[in-house]
């Protein structure tokens, strides 16, 4: 099926899958389990399994640029032959935190759209306005703009009193102040649910992504309740591609499926 606006896709993707769980595809060579060989064609069969293994639950894909672009050609390669083996009718984040001067996000912006073809990307917004207009120019496309995220380093900059509020709260009220385009979220990390929950009442209508579920400990019963309802894809990445518990009478596959299917039964709607 196709779609003619990433929004439409995002909704149908979520209501499909009855959750808001995005699953991070942060592939490594050096992470990968037994049975898998410690190559690029071993992190694509890798990819494949943890597809295969969520794909019935999964309301998005949010693939980390930097752990393939590591790799070279070879790990641009690999992006692109990931991005086509997703099923077409699941939402696709490029997890590239682009941004820079105009001339030079929209050659990122083509990179992302129309080479990649996601369906939206993470955008840093700390360049201005104008180091986001040329993703917007893909009318059908969603960007997910930084506003807080779940690092302890969000402590640094993003929360710096600027007028009576933190940075981060401009960054929301600013863009929705300047745009009333409906294919523009926030990410916002679950590792702060009480401000989480604060932004949900600026920006009631916006998606937000939400990553830190998972490894970086983040409470997912917290986090549902804060984002009260609204439109959401929650990023769990380590805790279902890597699977800890051991199973020998289960597949790797079965490993992740069970992994994902508990987070789901987290976050259904």
């Amino acid at each position: 099926m196709k779609y003619y606006n990433a929004y439409d896709k995002l909704q149908d993707s979520i209501s499909r899958s009855g959750s808001m769980l995005c699953v991070g595809l942060d592939s490594d060579i050096s992470k990968l389990p037994v049975g898998f060989e410690k190559s690029i064609n071993g992190l694509l069969e890798f990819n494949k399994s943890i597809i295969k293994a969520t794909s019935q639950v999964a309301a998005a894909y949010k693939i980390n640029f930097a752990f393939y672009e590591q790799y070279g050609s070879d790990g641009f390669d690999l992006l692109k032959n990931t991005f086509e083996i997703i099923p077409e009718n699941i939402f696709t984040i490029a997890d590239a935190k682009r941004g820079d001067i105009g001339n030079t996000s929209l050659a990122y912006a083509r990179s992302v759209f129309d080479f990649f073809e996601a369906d939206s990307v993470t955008i840093n917004p700390y360049m201005g306005f104008d180091s986001i207009e040329p993703f917007l120019e893909y009318k059908n496309k969603f960007v997910f703009l930084l506003a807080l995220t779940s690092n302890k380093g969000s402590y640094d900059f993003q929360r710096l009193d600027v007028a009576g509020r933190p940075l981060y709260q401009h960054i929301v009220e600013k863009t929705l102040k300047n745009y009333s385009n409906k294919n523009i979220g926030f990410v916002v990390g679950a590792t702060h649910p009480d401000e989480l929950a604060a932004l949900r009442r600026v920006a009631e209508d916006s998606c937000f992504l939400i990553p830190g579920v998972g490894a970086q400990g983040a409470d997912v019963d917290a986090v549902t309740t804060a984002n009260n309802k609204k439109l959401a894809l929650i990023n769990v990445s380590r805790a279902i591609i890597y699977p800890e518990t051991q199973n020998s009478y289960k597949t790797f596959e079965d490993l992740v499926q069970d992994a994902a299917v508990s987070y789901w039964e987290k976050m259904r709607l």
